[in-house]
């Protein structure tokens, strides 16, 4: 197996790994709320069960793609299958909007209601009480490794638990609020949740949408001077660039001595490539020669 191929499977490996895990932390916790709300008869509890079921689903969402994207290049995808993780980040937008949406839409409707009663139990305030430490947790554990991994599904996934974690906190805020009289509280602390919502969103698409679109990873110019500061290469054009961050592709052509045999071509081939590699970061490079 290629170098770059082995270091991309150990990373896939890696974000599975740690898909997994939280999985499994996820499930615990539904399963811990399920149990507390059926004995107690609390329907906030048992609510609160169903939203944590949604963290799971991201998990096997992810896992999902990812099992996808550490498939090999085949006959279809030449250049491999990285890009499902990044489709699985959008789907994670899809369903942090439709998060983003409703608590808009129910803060606006309360606002337009007016005063309403807002009661929780000491049970229930408890539990999201541990609902907020662990899905903070989460969110600093899985960010901390996304970014480690440079992986589109971990960071997007970490953003949906930091909404939940907003959540979290706006709920809290809410109630203490209307019991001290201030019940438009709750609605304005929502729809500022709703705005980091969008916030975080725009940061998944921001950086998912420019691989699905092939834009470059590096200036051409940039390409260019790599090229052409190897002795031999008379000048370097026809440049490419694509892929994500941890995984990058060039493609270029260089103009080489119209006298130079096969040999000494390919041998400058060689070294543009280690260059660009080593000064640009690319994993892939093809480079064409022609004579000039």
């Amino acid at each position: 197996m290629p170098p770059d191929r082995a270091v991309a499977r150990d990373r896939n490996t890696k974000i599975q790994r740690v898909l997994l895990g939280l999985l499994v932390a996820n499930l615990g916790v539904v399963g811990a709320k399920f149990v507390i709300g059926m004995r107690t008869g609390s329907l906030g509890v048992l609510g609160d069960a169903v939203h944590a079921a949604v963290d799971a689903r991201n998990d096997v969402l992810g896992l999902t793609v990812m099992w996808f994207a550490a498939r090999e290049p085949d006959e279809d995808h030449p250049y491999g299958h990285e890009k499902f993780e990044t489709l699985g980040a959008l789907a994670i937008v899809v369903f942090l909007s439709i998060t983003g949406f409703e608590l808009m839409k129910g803060a606006i409707n309360r606002l337009g209601a007016g005063p309403a009663p807002l009661q929780i139990s000491a049970l229930e305030f408890a539990v999201l009480l541990g609902t907020l430490v662990v899905n903070t947790v989460v969110t600093v554990y899985e960010t901390r490794r996304g970014r480690e991994l440079n992986s589109d599904i971990l960071l997007a996934d970490s953003a949906h638990t930091r909404a939940d974690v907003f959540i979290t906190i706006g709920v809290l805020v809410g109630v203490l609020a209307t019991q001290a009289g201030l019940w438009w509280v709750d609605s304005i602390v929502a729809l500022l949740v709703a705005g980091v919502i969008v916030i975080l969103a725009y940061s998944i698409v921001a950086r998912s949408l420019p691989v699905l679109v092939d834009q470059p990873v590096a200036p051409a110019a940039e390409i260019q001077r790599v090229a052409e500061s190897v002795d031999g290469v008379v000048t370097a054009y026809d440049i490419r660039s694509r892929g994500a961050s941890d995984r990058r592709f060039a493609e270029l052509t260089i103009a080489v001595k119209g006298d130079a045999t096969v040999e000494s071509s390919h041998h400058l081939a060689d070294v543009v490539e280690m260059r660009l590699r080593k000064q640009l970061e690319f994993q892939e490079v093809v480079v064409h020669i022609e004579p000039c």
